[in-house]
């Protein structure tokens, strides 16, 4: 039985996956909700029978046309999001991974709208998520109020 993203019945698994190079990383913006419009990583759901580690860098081609060959784990977040009548409207358990081994040209594919390469210290100009906020803090990307 598949767990809808609306309203789920019980949280869902996903992933993401913080691209580095040359002291930049890769971020996306969301086409599709929840985020959609805010900046992000590669990232999405866990698929059945798949590991954590293989839904990072299936998602990660899948978004960018870039081609994985590890991940190495950093972070678990749990990401609730409340509706009007405060009922769950969406909950997700995400493993977050890193990676420097990769080829390929980041393209925005799949549900990104966009992909680009921002400098460390340029990472908290962009609208996102507080989950990756949190993300980023913890791995010292990018310079905190």
């Amino acid at each position: 039985m598949e767990t809808s993203r609306k309203h789920p019945s019980r949280p869902i698994g996903g992933v993401g996956t913080v691209l580095i190079r040359d002291g930049k990383i890769l971020m996306i913006q969301r086409a599709a909700e929840p985020d959609k419009g805010l900046w992000s990583i590669p990232g999405g759901l866990i698929e059945n029978g798949e590991t954590a580690e293989e839904a990072a860098i299936r998602e990660v081609y899948e978004e960018t046309g870039i081609k994985v060959d590890k991940v190495e784990f950093v972070d678990a977040v749990t990401k609730v999001i409340w509706d009007e009548e405060n009922n769950v409207l969406y909950h997700f358990a995400i493993f977050d991974y890193k990676t420097t081994s990769f080829k390929g040209e980041a393209q925005a594919q799949d549900d990104a709208l966009n992909a680009k390469w921002v400098k460390f210290e340029d990472v908290p100009k962009y609208p996102m998520p507080y989950t990756l906020k949190e993300l980023f803090r913890f791995m010292n990307i990018g310079k905190w109020d």
